[in-house]
Order: structure tokens, then C-alpha cells, then sequence
């Protein structure tokens, strides 16, 4: 990776002696950037390239060459990494797009069997500022100055967007393309330990391997810097169709959110929160303490507006103590003493009294972090001008004076005066542009800073013999798994399931009946008929034999009418639990993640209610009953309005945990689970499994 990032000698495949190709303009920026190091283009035919010797050949290149950029035909770039490697060059950059299957699948076998480490394809390069090393195919902005932070982005156009509209010095800007080899999260992993870098940034469309990005989050984080993720992509349609209702529950982009949830990794959802957030982390060298926001503004106005997207975002707000209320009124009359603070509330104040007043807030121990909200858009007329430098000297003062970070927010996106910027130069006060995009970076760097690392991975799991045994049977199974493997999955896992017996006819249903003991439902069995209950082929409140043999005939009828392809292999007796509370359990697989776990209200309308929540799998059974008190079924349990007694959720937390483990081991074969419903006793709280549906892929 360093030879890749910090090249001493450079090698260019594609430039021409007689016109503008790609491999020319990046001999441009390198002369542009007065590199220090060697380049050597390579073409057949010229003797020289814009004043640069050429080699004939890369059978022709010295033995020092450390990364070679290679801008060929796709058909060519196979070969050309083959060559290469026999040469002894220890990277390469491929900005080639537009390849076939065939082609990509020969580059990907020949990278993957190469000792040469390929940057790309599909990318625009990179630009090393801090060494003056741009080894970069399109054109670099006057915009673009050294500073802290580091941009990794797949797509080229998104890194020209960020370069072109933030006020933040870069270290390393960097276009990965489509990650055949290196990814986002080696250049991550070598980020943490780069001495120029102390921000990161990230545009992401994939992650491909979750546990190295997390591991190389956790170096970020060890190494004292900090990094935010933009992740394009969200609202991608066209996921194949489930039979599970979990599948039905969960959006394309759960998984992702469930990851960074995890792993505590900031996000922001456009290009003005990146941006804000990369300038708040870039110059703001304070770390917010484990106290809220402080609100403070000259209008009410923008503060009341400020307020809402706090509450929109999930950004807490500090609550005054007593203690800093009091002295508020007191330096400040006229002021509530809450939080926000309206300065412009404030009559009859003495000198020096907003100083007072907003070190006061800073100094609350309820206090984590500042927000001025002050309008510094340069078109702000000389009153404006001469007012506001006044506010923002004293904010500037502050800035220096305090231990937590204050952050000024103009709020709205327009360009911001430099008359008035330059009243907090030389301080740690960063101004950012935007309400919105302003408070995510706040929320952003309270997140970074009450971040905990996770050690879980999905690779760490190491299924015992028996589960192993299991896996190996699901693996010959496409489509729904039959009963008795799931009956002993599930007690594998220690999830308790009704008393129940299959019979393969209705006279053996008969004949098993006092195994199960009335009263008790009646389900059909068959692979042919996932949701039963949809065409009556299930029959509850039976309290005899004559019940039994009526229900009997109604399944075989209904099945005979509503499924007539479906084949009946047989009829499951089950225990019937009254007065209880039914709630749906499941998992959908996620990959790269694993597979999300998912725990709601249950029954037949699952889907039409909606009542979830969702976690990356495994989950522990603490964690499942922080997921069981955001839904309404949770609030149930509780005693909501005494509509049923207060109900212990531990044993369903350790259900839905218990689950989260199978799913954590299955997904990749059996990608869908419904429990559903899942009977919890009201009071006690114990669960049963009445109904399990797993939805084998066939190991595909």
C-alpha cells in the first residue's frame, strides 16, 4: 500500500507521443505537482513522451518501478497485469472501464493468482497532496489544498464534487473504483497510520468484506482520528422475491444501517452533511465530552428551527441544571434559562454578559458540545457585516477559552463571508454552512466520541459438530426445510416449540391425538403451502375427537380447492395456548453482512401492522430486549394502559437472541425465517413457537 500511495517511481502505460489520452493528463498533474520521483512512460513506438525518456516495453522497465498506471483496452488489461507482475512491479492502477464477463472474470483470476497489488478498475487514481504525488487521470481543481483530511471515494464524479465544494485542506484524495483487489478498507486500515491524515472521509457504494472495514474502524478509532461514511446506493430496487413475510419487512439498506449502528460508524446521508462534517472534524482539534448539545443563537427564530431537525435527527439536547438556568437569568435578563439560549431575548444585559453566558453553558458538566447559530452569508449587507463581527469575536474568544467544541453554523448553504470567517481563523472554531448539514456533523462527532468498539465478526463463529451435521443436511435442500429438520435446529439452538406430533394421514392424526392432548390446532403439511393459514389450512380450538376428524376434512378440502397442485404429506398436531400475546421472530439473510434478525408484533396481519425491529445478527439477549422496547409490542408487554398485565420479555429476548445465533450460522444456506406467531404467556412471559417456516437456497 505504500508503495501504491507514496511511489518513488512511477511508470504510465497509455500516454501518446501525438495526443491527449488519459495517461496524458496524468503526466500533466505529475509534472503539474512537480513530483520528485521518477516516470517513466511506456510506448512502443516514441522515444519520448512530454519530455519524459519512454521504454519500449514493460519487459523493459528497471527493477525499481513501484507502481505502474496502465490506461489500456479492457481486452488488454489481463495481459498487461500478467506482464507486470513478471516484471517484478509491485502495484498498478487500472482506470480501464467497460468490461464483459469474460473479461472481468480472466482479471480477476489473474489478479487473484498475481503478487502485483491492482488498484481499480473502473477509477480515476489518486492525488497524495501531502507528498505532491498525483497519479491521477482527470483534471485536479485550484480549489484543492494539503490539510488533514483523506477522501476515499468509488466514484470519481463524487470525489470531484466533494474537492469542489469543501473549505477543508485534503492529505489524500482517492478514487477506488469497482475494488477488485484493494478496497476502501485497506486504504482505511493504511489512513489510521498516516501522520498527514486525521480525517477520513468516505463514498461508498459497497462494502465487501464487513469484518476488515470494521477492523479497520477500530484502528481509525485507536489511532485518535476521525472518519464518516456516505453511502450511495440506499434506495436500490429489485430484491428477489421472498416467501418469508421477514423478507417483506426489511428495506435494501437495513443491513447497512445495522452495520454502522453496530460498528459505531458515522454516516450522513448527501454530499452537504459529508462535507460538513469532514471541515467540523478537520478543524475542530476538541473532542466532545459524554454531555448533549447547547443550542445558542441571536434569532429564536433559527434556533426554534434548529430544535426541530435536533429532534428529527435523534441529536439530544442538554438540559440545564438549576444551577446554569439561574446564572443564565441572572447575567442574561429576560432569558428562560433553557436550553436553546436566545441571546437576542436578553435586555438591559451588561458588558461582557453573552461572554459570561455562553461560557456558563460550556462549563455545564450537562454540556457536550456548542452550537452558535449565527447568519455569515457573504451577502450580507455592511450592518449585517459590522454587527455579526462583533457576536463572532466574542464566539471566537470563547472557542479559545473553553475545553468542548464550539461550532458555528450559518444556516443556510449560501457562501460564507470572509470578512467574517476571518474572525474565527486561528481558532479550533469550525463554520459550517447549512442547518441541516451542520447539526449532522454535530451529531456525527457526539457519535465518534461515545463510539465503543465491537468485537463481534462474522468470521469468528464456529458451529459445534452438531450444528455442523445439521448444515450439511440443509445444504441438499431447496425451498421450504421439512418439519423435523427444523424441530431439531431449533431445539439445537434452545428455542421452545409447542407439544406437537405429525401424522402422515388423518388416521394417524387420530390415532396421535392424546400425545398432544386437546385443545389443540390442526395445520396441513406440505411443502407446497408456506403460509397455511392464508387458504384455511389451519384449524384452532379443537376439544375432541369429532372436532378433530371435522378439522381434518375442512384442511384437506380447502388445500384441495385453494392449492390444488399441493401435495399433502401429512397433518401436525400442536398444543393450543390461550390468553396469550402472539409476536413475530424471524431473520432474512444480508449479504455481506450475515443476516438481520427481526422481532415485531405477530399473527396473521404481520405485514400489514408492521411493527418491528431490526438488528444485525447475532444480537444478545440484552440487546434483543433494547429492540423489543422501541415496538409496540414491547409496549404491550410493558402494560400499556393496563391492557393486559405487566409481562416479563425476558424469555422472548432470549428467543430472539437464540435465533440471531442460528441466523448467524444458516443465512448463507437458509436465508429466510418466519416464527410467527409466537406465543407469549401473559404475566409469566414464557414463549412457544407455534409456527416455523426456513426457506433453504439450495446452497446457492
Amino acid at each position: 500500500m505504500t508503495a501504491l500511495i507514496r511511489p518513488r517511481t512511477i511508470a504510465v502505460i497509455g500516454a501518446s507521443p501525438n495526443r491527449q489520452t488519459l495517461g496524458n493528463v496524468a503526466l500533466d498533474n505529475l509534472a503539474a505537482y512537480k513530483f520528485a520521483g521518477k516516470v517513466i512512460p511506456v510506448h512502443a513506438e516514441a522515444a519520448e513522451i512530454a519530455g519524459l525518456a519512454v521504454v519500449a516495453s514493460i519487459e523493459a522497465l528497471p527493477d525499481d518501478v513501484d507502481v505502474t498506471l496502465a490506461s489500456v483496452p479492457a481486452a488488454s488489461v489481463a495481459d498487461v497485469i500478467r506482464r507486470l507482475d513478471r516484471r517484478g512491479v509491485r502495484t498498478a492502477i487500472i482506470n480501464t472501464a467497460g468490461f464483459s464477463a469474460a473479461q472481468e472474470a480472466e482479471l480477476r483470476s489473474v489478479v487473484a493468482s498475481s503478487r502485483l497489488l491492482m488498484h481499480g478498475p473502473n477509477c480515476m487514481g489518486l492525488i497524495n497532496l501531502s507528498d505532491a504525488t498525483p497519479i491521477y487521470t482527470g483534471g485536479i481543481t485550484s480549489r484543492l489544498r494539503a490539510g488533514p483530511v483523506a477522501l476515499i471515494a468509488q466514484s470519481g464524479s463524487a470525489a470531484i464534487s466533494v474537492i469542489n465544494s469543501s473549505t477543508a485542506g485534503f492529505s489524500k484524495v482517492v478514487t477506488i473504483g469497482s475494488e477488485f483487489q484493494v478496497t476502501g478498507a485497506d486504504y482505511l486500515r493504511w489512513f489510521a497510520t498516516d501522520d498527514a491524515t486525521t480525517v477520513i472521509g468516505m463514498v461508498l457504494e459497497s462494502i465487501p468484506d464487513p469484518d476488515r472495514f470494521a477492523d479497520a474502524v477500530d484502528r481509525v478509532h485507536a489511532a485518535g482520528k476521525s472518519m464518516v461514511v456516505l453511502k450511495v446506493g440506499r434506495s436500490v430496487t429489485g430484491a428477489r422475491a421472498t416467501l418469508a413475510h421477514t423478507g417483506a419487512l426489511i428495506r435494501n439498506d437495513d443491513a447497512f444501517a445495522g452495520f454502522v449502528a453496530r460498528y459505531g460508524i458515522p454516516v450522513v446521508h448527501d454530499y452537504e452533511e459529508l462535507i460538513a462534517t469532514l471541515e467540523a472534524f478537520a478543524v475542530s482539534r476538541k473532542r466532545p465530552t459524554q454531555g448533549r448539545v447547547a443550542l445558542m443563537g441571536i434569532s429564536g427564530g433559527e434556533t426554534a428551527l434548529a430544535c426541530d431537525i435536533c429532534d428529527e435527527i435523534g441529536l439530544p439536547l442538554a438540559a440545564f441544571s438549576e444551577a446554569t438556568a439561574g446564572t443564565l437569568r441572572t447575567v442574561l435578563p429576560g432569558v428562560p434559562g433553557e436550553n436553546p439560549l436566545d441571546v437576542g431575548a436578553s435586555v438591559g444585559r451588561q458588558a461582557g454578559a453573552v461572554m459570561t453566558g455562553m461560557t456558563t453553558i460550556m462549563e455545564a458538566e450537562e454540556v457536550g458540545i456548542g452550537v452558535v447559530l449565527q447568519d455569515m452569508q457573504a451577502s450580507l449587507p455592511a450592518s449585517s457585516h459590522r454587527n455579526y463581527a462583533v457576536h463572532l469575536g466574542t464566539v471566537a474568544e470563547l472557542g479559545r477559552k473553553v475545553a468542548k467544541p464550539v461550532i458555528v453554523i450559518s444556516p443556510t448553504p449560501e457562501i460564507m463571508s470572509e470578512r467574517l470567517l476571518s474572525h474565527l481563523a486561528d481558532t479550533d472554531v469550525p463554520p459550517l454552512r447549512g442547518l441541516r448539514p451542520g447539526l449532522a456533523a454535530v451529531r456525527n462527532m457526539l457519535d465518534w466520541a461515545a463510539r465503543t468498539p465491537d468485537p463481534r465478526r462474522l468470521g469468528d463463529r464456529k458451529p459445534t459438530l452438531e450444528r455442523l451435521a445439521l448444515r450439511q443436511e440443509a445444504a441438499g435442500i431447496r425451498g421450504p426445510l421439512p418439519s423435523g429438520l427444523i424441530g431439531r435446529l431449533l431445539a439445537s439452538y434452545g428455542i421452545p416449540t409447542v407439544k406437537s406430533a405429525t401424522a402422515r394421514s388423518a388416521m394417524e392424526a387420530l390415532a396421535l391425538a392424546g400425545r398432544v392432548g386437546y385443545p389443540m390446532v390442526v395445520k396441513v403439511v406440505s411443502a407446497d403451502v408456506p403460509h397455511r393459514s392464508d387458504i384455511g389450512a389451519v384449524q384452532l380450538g379443537i376439544r375432541d375427537e369429532p372436532g378433530l376428524r371435522a378439522a381434518l376434512a375442512l384442511i384437506e378440502r380447502n388445500v384441495r380447492e385453494k392449492a390444488p397442485a399441493a401435495t399433502i404429506d401429512g397433518y401436525e398436531m400442536q398444543e393450543e395456548l390461550i390468553d396469550c400475546v402472539q409476536a413475530m421472530v424471524g431473520y432474512q439473510a444480508a449479504p455481506p453482512y450475515g443476516a438481520l434478525t427481526i422481532v415485531g408484533t405477530g399473527g396473521v396481519l404481520v405485514e400489514l401492522e408492521a411493527d418491528k425491529a431490526l438488528s444485525l445478527c447475532p444480537v444478545t439477549p440484552t440487546e434483543a430486549g433494547a429492540m423489543l422496547g422501541t415496538t409496540r409490542l414491547g409496549k404491550v408487554l410493558g402494560g400499556y394502559r393496563n391492557l393486559i398485565p405487566r409481562t416479563d420479555t425476558a424469555p422472548l429476548a432470549a428467543l430472539v437472541s437464540n435465533l440471531s445465533a442460528l441466523a448467524a450460522d444458516f443465512a448463507d444456506l437458509v436465508p429466510e425465517c418466519d416464527l410467527n406467531p409466537v406465543l407469549i404467556r401473559k404475566g409469566a412471559g414464557e414463549v412457544r413457537v407455534v409456527d416455523a417456516l426456513f426457506v433453504a437456497s439450495g446452497g446457492q
